[in-house]
C-alpha cells in the first residue's frame, strides 16, 4: 500500500485540530441542560410523554422525579441489507460518578429476527468510569447471517481472466452469503491526559457453515477470493490483538451537539491466536460536530470520516472493510452492508440535523456521502469515488439520554435505495 493513502486518511485528523483546546467537557447536568443553553429536559417531549399522554392522558408529568436513562423497546427496524426486522432492544445511559468531567456511559442489547432469515443477538458497550479515568468498549454478537455481496472493489470491471471479471463484478449483481457468525471484542482505554486514551483489547471472529445458496456456478466472487489468498471456504477465524489512541469531548455520546471524537488504531490478527491468516490493519475515525444556534443547539453539521487500511498479510473476504462495516454498520446509506469492499477502504459523509417541532419531539437531516476503495486488480484507492445520500426524520424517544429513533431515506448508484431505520443516530 502506497502511504500516501494513509497519510490522506489521517490529515482529516488534523482538521479541526486547532480547536481541541476550545472544547468544554460537559459536567454530569448534560443529563439536565447542556451548556450551550438549550430547552429544559422538563420541556422536551419523548416517546414516553407521548405514552403517558395516550394511556394516562389528564395525568401530570412528574418534574421531580430523575429522567430515567432506561429505554426498553420492540426492535423494529429495516435496511435493504436485512429486511424488516422484530426483536426487543435495551438501549441505557447513564453518567457513572459525580466528577464534573465524567462522559456518559451507554450500553445496549438486542435479539431480534429478520425476513431475511436473519437471527442476531448482541450486547455493547461504552463505558466511562468517573473522572474518565477508564473507558470500556466492547461487544459480544451471535447471529445466523444472511449477507448480500457484490463482489469486491469499488465497481470497476477487472481486465484478464474470467475469474478477474466474476469478482471485480461491475454490474453488482447479488449473491447471497448463508453462514453462522460469533464475535467478541473488548477494549480497554486509559485516560493519560484529559480527553486522550490510549486503549489496547482482542477481537475474535468467527464464520462457520459459509455457503453461496443461489450460485449456479464455481465463479463467485466468494470462491474466487477464497481460493486465490488461502481460505477455507467452509469457515474461517480472523483473531487479533488491537492498539488505539482516542481524543473525544463529545458533549454526548449518543447525539452530539458538538465537540469532536477521533480513534486511530493497529489491528494485528496473528495465526497463533487461532486467526486463519496473519494481518495487520490501520483505521481511522474522525467526527466532528458544530452547533449552529445557542438557543437551539439541535441545528448540527456533523462530519464523519472512517478508513481502513491493510498493511500486509490477508483478510478473509467477509471481514474486508467497506460499506457498513463500522463498528456499528451505519455507514454507507444508500446501499446494503459491504457494497462495496476491499483491502483499502475510505468514507466520507456529512450531515444537517435540525429541530422541527419546538418541543424536540420531531428533528430531520439530510445527509451526502462517499466512499473509495480498491480492487487488488488494478483500480486504486481514491480512484474511483461512489456517492450516496438521502434524508430522514427523528423521534425523540428517550429525552434524558438524546436518543432518538431514525427514519431514512437513502439512495446511492446502480439502482441502490432503501429505507434505513434503526435508534441513535448513525454517528
Amino acid at each position: 500500500m502506497r502511504i500516501q493513502h494513509i497519510i490522506i486518511s489521517l490529515s482529516c485528523f488534523m482538521f479541526g485540530i486547532h480547536s481541541l483546546s476550545a472544547q468544554v467537557v460537559p459536567t454530569p447536568d448534560t443529563l439536565v441542560r447542556d451548556s450551550l443553553r438549550q430547552k429544559p429536559i422538563s420541556d422536551q417531549y419523548d416517546v414516553g410523554d407521548l405514552f403517558r399522554n395516550l394511556f394516562h392522558p389528564g395525568r401530570p408529568a412528574n418534574t421531580k422525579k430523575q429522567p430515567s436513562g432506561i429505554t426498553i423497546i420492540p426492535n423494529f427496524a429495516y435496511n435493504p441489507s436485512i429486511g424488516a426486522q422484530i426483536g426487543i432492544k435495551a438501549v441505557a445511559g447513564r453518567v457513572l460518578g459525580s466528577e464534573p468531567n465524567t462522559l456518559m456511559s451507554i450500553a445496549a442489547t438486542s435479539a431480534s429476527i429478520t425476513t431475511k432469515g436473519i437471527l442476531y443477538f448482541y450486547l455493547n458497550h461504552n463505558i466511562y468510569t468517573p473522572a474518565n479515568k477508564w473507558n470500556l468498549q466492547g461487544s459480544l454478537v451471535a447471529a445466523k447471517t444472511v449477507t448480500p455481496d457484490f463482489g469486491l472493489g469499488i465497481g470497476n470491471a477487472a481486465t484478464g481472466s474470467e475469474a478477474n471479471l466474476a469478482l471485480s463484478n461491475p454490474d453488482r449483481k447479488a449473491y447471497v452469503l448463508h453462514a453462522e457468525y460469533y464475535n467478541f471484542r473488548e477494549k480497554i482505554y486509559k485516560q493519560v491526559q484529559d480527553n486522550l486514551f490510549l486503549g489496547a483489547g482482542v477481537s475474535f471472529e468467527i464464520r462457520r457453515n459459509i455457503e453461496d445458496r443461489g450460485a449456479t456456478n464455481e465463479l463467485t466472487p466468494y470462491n474466487i477470493y477464497s481460493d486465490r489468498y488461502g481460505f477455507n471456504r467452509d469457515h474461517y477465524q480472523s483473531n487479533g490483538f488491537l492498539f488505539n489512541v482516542q481524543y473525544t469531548t463529545r458533549d454526548n455520546q449518543n447525539r452530539a451537539y458538538k465537540g469532536i471524537y477521533i480513534d486511530a488504531g493497529i489491528r494485528a490478527n496473528q495465526t497463533w491466536i487461532g486467526s486463519s491468516k496473519n494481518a495487520v490493519q490501520v483505521t481511522t475515525d474522525f467526527r466532528k460536530y458544530w452547533s449552529l444556534s445557542k438557543t437551539h443547539p439541535e441545528h448540527v453539521i456533523a462530519f464523519w470520516n472512517w478508513g481502513s487500511y491493510l498493511v500486509s498479510g490477508k483478510l478473509p473476504y467477509l471481514e474486508l472493510p467497506g460499506t457498513g462495516r463500522d463498528s456499528y454498520f451505519r455507514s454507507g446509506r444508500g446501499y446494503t452492508v459491504g457494497y462495496f469492499k476491499a483491502p483499502q477502504y475510505f468514507y466520507s459523509e456529512l450531515e444537517y440535523r435540525f429541530p422541527i417541532l419546538n418541543n424536540k419531539f420531531l428533528s430531520g437531516v439530510t445527509f451526502f456521502n462517499v466512499q473509495s476503495a480498491n480492487d487488488m486488480q488494478g483500480t486504486a484507492l481514491f480512484e474511483r469515488w461512489q456517492p450516496g445520500g438521502g434524508a430522514g426524520l427523528r423521534v425523540l424517544f428517550n429525552k434524558a439520554t438524546r436518543t432518538n429513533l431514525c427514519l431514512d431515506y437513502a439512495f446511492g448508484k446502480y439502482g441502490a435505495r432503501g429505507f434505513f431505520l434503526g435508534l441513535t443516530e448513525a454517528f
